[in-house]
Formats: C-alpha cells, sequence, structure tokens
C-alpha cells in the first residue's frame, strides 16, 4: 500500500442475539461481549495474515498548543474536567487531538472539499458560530476562506492553537448552558459530532434557534457508531459489530445518546423549535483500503489510518468509565478491532447524517 500523507501537509438497550465463536463468552444483560471474549478471539486469530497490510499510515501532524485548565487524566489519558454539566468521552490530549484534525480532513473529502452543505451566502453573512469547535480546524479553515466573516469557535476544552486568522476568536464554554450569544445575533452554526455528549438535543438547537437571526442556519452532521458492511464481511460477533454496542450501552448509562443518527434526533429537535426548510443528506463512509472506487479507497484509508494512530482515545472513556472495563481489556478490544481492519476481509463502513434548517423570516406587518 502506498504511503498516505497527512493532512497537514495539503441502540439502546440488548442487542441482537448473536452466535460467540465456541468457547468463548456469550453477550451479557447490557448487551455487548466481556472484554475477555476480545482476548480469547485474538488467540483463535492468525497474526501473520493481518498485522503486515497496512503499511506505513503514522505520518504525525504538526503539536498543537493547549492546557490552561487542570484537566482529569484516565489510564494516563487526559480529558476536560468535570465542570457544569458538559462532558466529552474522546480524549484532549494531543494524541487524540491530531486524530480530530485527521477527521476533519475525511470530513472534507466526504464533501468534495467543502466545509458545509447548507445555503449559506457566505457574500452576505457576517458571522459564524462553530459549536464543540475541537482542535479548532473547521473554524480556522472557515476563516481563511471567508476573511470577511467574524468566526467563533466554541468548545469546553482550551485545545486549540493561539495562532489564527485575524476573523477568528475561540471561546470556552459548556453548550449544554444557556448560550452568551445576544438574541438574532448570528448568521450560521456549525454543529458536528457531538454524538454522546449532549442529553437535551431540543434544547441544544432551542438555543441554536434563538442566537440565529431571522433566515439564519443551523447545520448539524453527526456519524452513527454502528460499523457494518453490506456483503456480511462484518459479522454479528466481530469487534467491529461490538463498536457500537458498546457505544450505544455507554450511552444509555450517561443520559447522553450515541443513537442520534438511528433516532432522527437532528430532524425532530430542529422541528421541534420551529426550523424550516430542514434538508438531510446521508453519506456512507467507508472504513478500510477495499473500495474500487479512488475517492471512497482514499477515504477509507484515512479512516484506518485514524483507529490505528489513537482507536484508544474514540473508545477508553466510554469503556472503561461508562462500562467497567480495565485499560488492559480495552487494549485487548482494540488489538482486534485492528487485527480485523488489517485483514482486509471486513468490507466495513459507518453511516452520517447532515441536516440543515432556517430560522423563519419575520414576517413583515
Amino acid at each position: 500500500m502506498s504511503k498516505i500523507s497527512s493532512p497537514k501537509e495539503k441502540g439502546k438497550g440488548k442487542s441482537p442475539s448473536r452466535s460467540p465463536k465456541s468457547g468463548t463468552a456469550s453477550p451479557g444483560d447490557d448487551g455487548f461481549l466481556p472484554a475477555s471474549h476480545w482476548a480469547a478471539a485474538a488467540a483463535e486469530e492468525s497474526s501473520s495474515e493481518t498485522d503486515s497490510v497496512l503499511g506505513s499510515l503514522t505520518d504525525s501532524t504538526e503539536s498543537l498548543t493547549s492546557s490552561v485548565v487542570a484537566y482529569r487524566t484516565i489510564h494516563g489519558r487526559t480529558y476536560h474536567s468535570e465542570r457544569g454539566n458538559a462532558q466529552y468521552w474522546g480524549s484532549n490530549d494531543e494524541q487524540q487531538s491530531e486524530n480530530q484534525d485527521l477527521y476533519h480532513h475525511i470530513q472534507t473529502l466526504l464533501l468534495d472539499d467543502k466545509l458545509f452543505l447548507a445555503p449559506i451566502d457566505t457574500d452576505t453573512i457576517s458571522k459564524v458560530v462553530d459549536i464543540g469547535t475541537g482542535t479548532g480546524i473547521w473554524a480556522i479553515d472557515f476563516a481563511d476562506l471567508y476573511p470577511n466573516i467574524n468566526v467563533v469557535g466554541l468548545d469546553i476544552s482550551p485545545i486549540q492553537p493561539t495562532w489564527v486568522p485575524p476573523n477568528l476568536e475561540f471561546q470556552i464554554d459548556d453548550v449544554t448552558r444557556p448560550w452568551t450569544f445576544a438574541p438574532n445575533s448570528v448568521d450560521y452554526i456549525h454543529i458536528r459530532f457531538m454524538n454522546g455528549s449532549i442529553q437535551d438535543w431540543n434544547a441544544l438547537f432551542a438555543e441554536a434557534y434563538r442566537a440565529l437571526k431571522p433566515g439564519g442556519i443551523l447545520e448539524s452532521m453527526e456519524p452513527s457508531a454502528v460499523l457494518t458492511s453490506d456483503d456480511g464481511s462484518v459479522e454479528d460477533d466481530s469487534a467491529l459489530a461490538e463498536w457500537a454496542r458498546l457505544f450505544h450501552e455507554a450511552g444509555r448509562r450517561s443520559g447522553r445518546p450515541f443513537t442520534v443518527f438511528e433516532d432522527g434526533l437532528q430532524n425532530s429537535a430542529m422541528e421541534k423549535n420551529g426550523f424550516i426548510e430542514i434538508t438531510e443528506v446521508k453519506k456512507k463512509v467507508p472504513l478500510g483500503a477495499w473500495p474500487k472506487d479512488p475517492k471512497e479507497k482514499l477515504i477509507g484509508q484515512y479512516g484506518h489510518l485514524m483507529i490505528e494512530q489513537d482507536s484508544e482515545g474514540l473508545i477508553l472513556f466510554a469503556a472503561s468509565v461508562l462500562n467497567g472495563w480495565s485499560k488492559e481489556e480495552v487494549a485487548v478490544y482494540i488489538a482486534q478491532v485492528k487485527r480485523e481492519l488489517r485483514s482486509g476481509k471486513k468490507h466495513c463502513h459507518y453511516w452520517e447524517k447532515i441536516v440543515w434548517g432556517r430560522k423563519p423570516f419575520e414576517k413583515s406587518t
């Protein structure tokens, strides 16, 4: 496989019944297999056919400036401090920050080099807000492209760089509480990857509606946690299929669902809050180098790289804090996920839903 360059260089409840491999554990009452299952599964695998497939996929991205608050440390990884109602399940350290930037690159490829799909008029709008900005890479790219638009990136962790375009500022705040933006002051609000972080999507979109100007647009992009295949190559008792069951149970326990895609929460929250012209687009996102289409293959390769670089930062909080696995058990499970992807036999993908809606224009009197 050719080397991939860094982007910096350019459901709920029990799961369906399934039959684990012989000699291993059965699903528990929470619907997913115990961590010990993956150690047994790994013992049955032949490592000779999988571990050399991936090749060199580990170009590092630039280090990002971070850390002006005290963070929680869980099994050696840092997470935002426990403040207010905010909770995010992904690590906020440098390793996961690099993965967030890689995910941004995947998303841009998925959208054909666009930062948004909503019909916003970049020639006339003046203020844009990026909710859950993370490393700030989307906000930075947007601000670079549209220097006449003021951009605000909002997050609970100050992991954003200090050198940014002059029309961009970052703010640290908890979006699950009342927003500080003035009513009718924002033209476009961009929200993505908040799956598993929000207790009340209706309340979140209510704040967005209040902040938007009449005619303003909210756009929400959320992936499903379900890793599946069209040809049955991702079997029900595989580690890849277990990914969703683990996250769905974590969401049930935390009260912050990972089933935003499956439950249609983006659409229903927009409808409840009075948005009009609601539009949704679904995108299939490959994971691995199996697609024949060049664009899909490239996206899949980057997705595989993301899993290889830091799947621990993605899953550790959900598996350990919420579902009670030890760090060692998490490592065994991750190794099996990687083994399955490296085999090249799993034609894995997940779905993403992009939904936007408009705040109605004020009626003339």
